[in-house]
């Protein structure tokens, strides 16, 4: 009985997986919640409202902390239902190491740290991870999902692009430094504080607060400038032929008929036709 408890449970929290009524009440009553505390961490900031109703505000959160807690101990408690989790101890501690579970834990755990005797200065900050909760989207996203997919596919080419932009942020930061500290050694102290200036002109952004002066650094500028506007438009590019690919890909897939299942062993039909065995098991 409690075996069938926990299938069903672990099904119901793994609505990509059980596409029935209750998996998927649970799924957007998920994603309204997840959506609800982010636009009341936005309306809290306004200093009126929040003093009109702060009770309202501090029962919300306190009553998304408990459901995110019950959801996260009930995926860790379910999870032993897949074979990759089956041990009762180390396959929960497999699953509690995922990134999904990480963030599921992000999401309500800073939440409880003030009853402890932490720093009171620091608690204030945690106000600030009730927008994690916003990443636990991921798991109901299917954008997301693509987006993760499509960076998966990309990622040499992305990271060998990486490398390009730390070179020449690192080299203009260089050079602009030993151009420009002398005619501005307030602006252009040392080479860190040169990257800032490096990091606006790669992306021609411009704020105006840091700028050249000297010829030389004016000629670097504008070479930067130029090399910023093709270097960022490859990563465009590249992420841009992604998307493509992976719905495409997806497409496909959707139009493959899903494989039958043998009622008796819950393998592919097609095996068990292959391996008569099965029948007779």
């Amino acid at each position: 009985m409690a075996r069938k408890i926990k299938r069903r449970i672990f099904l119901i929290l793994e609505a990509k997986e059980h596409k029935q009524t209750l998996s998927r009440a649970c799924e957007y009553f998920l994603i309204f919640l997840i959506i609800s505390n982010t636009l009341a961490v936005c309306i809290e900031s306004i200093e009126e409202i929040f003093k009109a109703y702060e009770f309202y505000f501090i029962a919300f959160n306190r009553f998304s902390v408990g459901v995110f807690t019950l959801e996260y101990l009930l995926r860790v408690w379910s999870c032993t239902t897949l074979d990759r989790y089956r041990h009762p101890i180390w396959g929960r501690l497999r699953y509690m190491v995922t990134p999904l579970a990480i963030i599921d834990l992000i999401a309500f755990l800073p939440f409880y740290l003030p009853f402890t005797n932490a720093d009171l200065r620091s608690i204030k900050l945690f106000g600030l991870t009730r927008f994690l909760q916003l990443l636990k989207l991921g798991r109901y996203s299917r954008g997301i999902k693509i987006l993760g997919e499509v960076i998966h596919l990309r990622q040499e080419e992305l990271i060998l692009t990486l490398n390009i932009v730390c070179f020449l942020l690192i080299s203009s930061a260089t050079l602009i430094y030993f151009v420009e500290h002398e005619a501005q050694p307030d602006k252009f102290p040392n080479i860190p504080a040169a990257m800032w200036w490096g990091i606006i002109t790669l992306t021609t952004v411009g704020y105006g607060d840091i700028y050249p002066i000297t010829p030389l650094g004016k000629i670097l500028g504008g070479i930067l400038a130029l090399l910023g506007i093709g270097l960022f438009a490859l990563p465009a590019g590249l992420i841009a032929s992604g998307f493509t690919e992976v719905i495409t890909a997806n497409k496909k897939l959707a139009q493959t008929p899903p494989p039958r299942i043998c009622p008796h062993c819950g393998k592919p039909l097609d095996e068990t036709l292959n391996n008569p065995t099965h029948l007779r098991d």
